[in-house]
Order: structure tokens, then C-alpha cells, then sequence
């Protein structure tokens, strides 16, 4: 019987550099570009998760609730204080030896926290006993109505009641997050901080000068340097977040000794 001419060959030949056949140098090179497409997959994701945090980290800034005071030397302190006779925005002596300056976002929940927590005592400890002069400034980082409440407690600064308006807009502000605030709920909180003459706060509501300070008390904190709140300028050191009375206390007695006191 005639062979066939093929019978010499073996049926699968040897590849000459590895000794495999054709299908599993076909599967090692699937299996590469698999690991390589994992590996690029996975760099892809840690990127993104680094933006994420970026966003986070860039959106809580503004809502500024870090646990640890930081603090940095500045010379703004004589631009930042208004220094004002009979400014309603301020309470304290105006010729005491430190001066305390705070930027407010009337619908941030750190600024709620540290108005309900810390605030009182600061001004029972430094401010009622003429160590301290404690100025507010306004700002408007979270939209329009960020703007309204800014407006309103200006209204209620205009007969005398700025502070208390402030503790009664803080005391209704929930633990997190950024409250609405709509035009109810702004003449109520003069109702609670019993503002004298609320049909004349009802129409300074509509005022457009008062909106008009609030924006312009806006832009002059973000050519300081004020990208989050709330943030303080205590005599010349600045501290950005919501800190406890220790925190507070301690740069605040460091600037009252610097200042001889």
C-alpha cells in the first residue's frame, strides 16, 4: 500500500524557539493583553478615585469642619477688621487688644456647630470682659440664598439685633448639610430674635444695597484668601475651621499676651 507523502512529517511540528504549539502561543498572547488591559484598567480607577477625593476634598474646604486648628501668620489683620463705631455686625470693645474676625456662610453647618458650641463662650470669656472685639463677615458661598440669609441678618443688624438673629438662624440648623432658606423662615428667625420693627425688616429684605454689601463682603473675603468657612483671623494668626473652646482659647491668650495683656 502506497504511503502517503505526509506520513514522514509529525502530525503538529515543534515551534523552533519554545517548543509549543501554534494554539498555546495563541492563548499566552490573549492572556498578555488581558493582564496589560487589568493593569491599565486599574491605574484608570486610581486616577479617578484621586479626582474624587480631589472634589470632595475642594467641596468640604468650603464647609470647613477639620479637627485640628491651622493656623498661619498673616499681615491682613488691619485690612480684615472694620474697626467701626456702632457697627452692627460687631460686638465687643472696639478698643480692646485683640481683635477676632469671622467669615460666616449663613448655611454652613460647620459655622452652625461652632456658633452653638463654641461662640458663647468665647464671648462670655473675651468679649463681655473687654479682651475682645469680635467682628462677622458675611459671605455667600453656597448660592442665592446664601445671599438672602446674609441680607436678613443685616436687616436684623440695622435695629440692633445681629447676633441674636444669627442664634436663632444657628439654633434651627440641622447637623449637616446646607439648610434651605426661604423667605419664611427668615422673618421667622427675626420673630424668634425679636427683632423690634418686623414690617421694617420684612421690606429691608428687598433691599438692593443690603444685597449689594453682602456680595461685595463676598468678593473682598476671597481677594484675602478666604476659600472656606468659617474661617478667623485672631489678632494676626488666622484658623480656619470649626474648633473647640481649647483650640480657640489658647491662640486667643498667646494674642492677648504678644499684645501685653
Amino acid at each position: 500500500m502506497p504511503t502517503s507523502p505526509h506520513t514522514t512529517q509529525p502530525a503538529s511540528r515543534p515551534n523552533s524557539k519554545g517548543g509549543r504549539k501554534p494554539a498555546a502561543l495563541l492563548i499566552d498572547d490573549l492572556n498578555r493583553r488581558l493582564c496589560r488591559a487589568h493593569i491599565a484598567n486599574a491605574i484608570l480607577a486610581i486616577v479617578l478615585a484621586i479626582a474624587l477625593v480631589a472634589v470632595v476634598a475642594l467641596a468640604f474646604k468650603q464647609s470647613n469642619g477639620q479637627s485640628e486648628p491651622t493656623t498661619t501668620q498673616t499681615t491682613q489683620a488691619d485690612r480684615a477688621a472694620r474697626h467701626q463705631q456702632n457697627d452692627p455686625m460687631a460686638v465687643g470693645d472696639i478698643d480692646a487688644p485683640v481683635t477676632i474676625v469671622e467669615w460666616i456662610d449663613l448655611r454652613c453647618p460647620f459655622c452652625a456647630a461652632y456658633a452653638n458650641q463654641t461662640l458663647p463662650t468665647i464671648l462670655q470669656n473675651y468679649v463681655d470682659t473687654g479682651k475682645v472685639r469680635y467682628e462677622f463677615h458675611d459671605v455667600a458661598f453656597f448660592g442665592d440664598q446664601s445671599v438672602d440669609a446674609a441680607v436678613a441678618a443685616r436687616a436684623a443688624g440695622e435695629q440692633g439685633r445681629y447676633v441674636e438673629y444669627l442664634e436663632a438662624l444657628y439654633a434651627a440648623a440641622p447637623e449637616s448639610g446646607h439648610p434651605d432658606m426661604p423667605r419664611d423662615h427668615l422673618i421667622a428667625f427675626a420673630q424668634t430674635a425679636k427683632v423690634p420693627d418686623m414690617d421694617r425688616f420684612t421690606a429691608d429684605l428687598d433691599r438692593a444695597d443690603l444685597r449689594q454689601a453682602v456680595q461685595q463682603s463676598t468678593t473682598d473675603a476671597q481677594q484675602q484668601g478666604i476659600d472656606g468657612v468659617p474661617g478667623f483671623l485672631i489678632g494676626d494668626k488666622s484658623v480656619s475651621g470649626a474648633q473647640p473652646v481649647a483650640a480657640f482659647s489658647k491662640i486667643i491668650d498667646q494674642q492677648l499676651q504678644a499684645a501685653g495683656h
